[in-house]
């Protein structure tokens, strides 16, 4: 019914930033869809896919690896498609991709706004841990010619 693959940027761009633009309502300018999906490009793109219907869009997951930890940077299924599986097969697609480069712990953030997706995480392992996470924008890369 869904099938996972790798992000191609002329079939699957219009269709990713519609996507985010509807899950996440992105208000800053570093998280804008465009630059993000530029920045990917650039870095492991490897680790970007999408879940597709027929020709259409419905989840993607971007991930990524540092050589010591793997990240799920986000997780996006269409509102209209949500509790049919495909977050699951997205993350679990991801693990196994990041598995396969030799990642030994996967991690990932929520945001505050977004809590109740906390116990989808837990459904899949995934367990709550005792950290703060900090961040810094770093602003001079926050604009990208698209």
């Amino acid at each position: 019914m869904y099938q996972i693959i790798t992000y191609q940027d002329v079939s699957h761009r219009s269709q990713v930033v519609a996507l985010w633009q509807s899950v996440f309502a992105y208000k800053s300018a570093h998280s804008s869809p465009e630059l993000t999906i530029a920045k990917k490009l650039a870095v492991q793109d490897e680790l970007f896919f999408v879940a597709t219907a027929d020709a259409d869009v419905v989840g993607t997951v971007l991930a990524g690896y540092d050589g010591h930890r793997g990240w799920i940077y986000s997780l996006a299924v269409d509102p209209r498609r949500q509790h049919q599986g495909i977050g699951r097969l997205l993350l679990r697609h991801a693990e196994r991709a990041l598995a396969r480069i030799g990642c030994m712990k996967v991690n990932l953030q929520v945001m505050t706004a977004n809590e109740s997706v906390v116990a989808f995480y837990e459904s899949l392992g995934y367990a709550i841990e005792p950290r703060i996470s900090m961040g810094r924008l770093l602003t001079d890369n926050v604009s990208i010619n698209l």
